[in-house]
């Protein structure tokens, strides 16, 4: 019997115009891939990666500069295997997410293993918010919906460029999450934060601008996003970091909540992000090639560096 996709809430004629049948065939493999046993579909998602890795040549590379930026200690063939694991763990958070989507219940809570619920219990306690604080690891759609099994939040989101994909998506994490909140939307955020709702946040991308200062990652100076220490001190949140980890042989996944931050923030917002971006260091030394290299993370430079992706 034929798997067909499940229309978006927002469904439109327009999704059916030829544009879209690549997004709609996709979708409609992954609704199969997921019917398989897990560790099957987890060997599809390794497929998927190692394809990747030869076709997507741009985000290979980016990937590769950022891996001999974060890690020069390694060697030449050291660094190409991580390159290698990581391509195949991009490739098992396409399955992921449409696990997160489209997954049922029972199955993903008996691979699910969740510890430090207390902190987040404790911190939502003092009645001012909780900024869950996480960051963009290949598990990441699916780190969401294992969380929310068992506890419920908000989300922030970027708008994504396909209208199908990002339908989708949205009607997805508004069903799982109780509410998407726009990446932009302040507002929004400090309301549900004000109404002692958790909100999981991932400032760790190059969005460059004046809401940034530079900070080392790994030792290089990165374009950091300061507006955790701003939302922090305007709403008097609790920040309790967050990360999503996929478990090695394919037994399934670790969610781990950590200690609310103390004396966050501070009154130096380059202090602030050395702090966080150290602390996202040692949790991604842990699992490396479950962070995702194929973001062009030191696109913007101090004055007089040059650009490091050409």
């Amino acid at each position: 019997m034929a798997v067909v996709p499940t229309p978006p809430s927002s469904f439109s004629l327009r999704y059916l115009a030829p544009r879209f049948w690549p997004t709609w065939l996709m979708f409609g493999l992954l609704r199969l891939v997921i019917l398989l046993p897990y560790r099957w579909q987890m060997r599809i998602g390794r497929l998927i990666g190692r394809l990747a890795r030869h076709l997507a040549r741009q985000r290979r590379h980016i990937a590769d500069v950022n891996l001999a930026l974060c890690f020069p200690e390694k060697t030449p063939l050291q660094r190409n295997a991580l390159l290698k694991a990581h391509f195949e763990s991009l490739g098992c958070g396409i399955v992921e997410t449409a696990l997160c989507w489209w997954g049922r219940e029972k199955p993903l809570r008996d691979i699910t293993r969740l510890v430090g619920l207390q902190h987040l219990a404790a911190a939502r306690a003092q009645g001012r918010g909780v900024i869950l604080l996480s960051a963009h690891f290949t598990t990441l759609e699916l780190g969401g919906r294992l969380l929310a099994l068992h506890t419920p939040f908000h989300v922030l989101y970027r708008q994504h460029k396909n209208p199908l994909f990002e339908s989708v998506m949205r009607t997805s994490r508004e069903r799982r999450f109780d509410k998407a909140i726009a990446r932009d939307d302040m507002r929004g955020l400090l309301a549900s934060l004000k109404a002692g709702m958790p909100v999981w946040y991932a400032p760790d991308q190059n969005h460059g601008g004046n809401q940034s200062v530079f900070a080392p990652f790994f030792g290089v100076q990165a374009s950091t996003l300061a507006t955790l220490s701003r939302i922090a001190e305007i709403s008097g949140a609790a920040i309790v970091p967050f990360y999503p980890s996929r478990l090695p042989d394919d037994s399934g996944y670790l969610l781990t909540l950590c200690p609310a931050l103390e004396a966050f923030p501070s009154t130096d917002n380059v202090q602030d992000a050395t702090r966080l971006n150290a602390l996202l260091e040692s949790v991604i030394r842990e699992m490396p090639e479950q962070y995702l290299w194929v973001h062009r993370r030191f696109k913007t430079r101090p004055a007089g560096e040059s650009y490091p992706y050409s």
